[in-house]
């Protein structure tokens, strides 16, 4: 395998690779904007405010009075 960004594996080109929370295939463009892991459809999380993709590690789930609000990161510093 070789190296990637942030050195991590990367499969040869042709090879699944597999989300980083249920071990699912996940598709080549799903990969969390955050921390760079392989996430599939069902296990990504869209940032409520920035639109950015992320995994259920690097996004936490705010429950405010507008309801409920998935935050990556990045994101969730700035809310009160």
């Amino acid at each position: 395998l070789g190296k990637g960004p942030g050195g991590l594996a990367v499969p040869p080109l042709g090879a699944s690779r597999a989300c980083s929370s249920c071990v699912r295939a996940a598709d080549v463009k799903d990969a969390c904007a955050q921390c760079d892991r392989f996430v599939c459809q069902n296990c990504s999380r869209l940032c409520s405010c920035c639109n950015t993709v992320t995994c259920s590690l690097c996004s936490t789930v705010d429950y405010g009075d507008v309801g409920e609000q998935v935050l990556c990161s990045g994101c969730s510093v700035f809310q009160v």
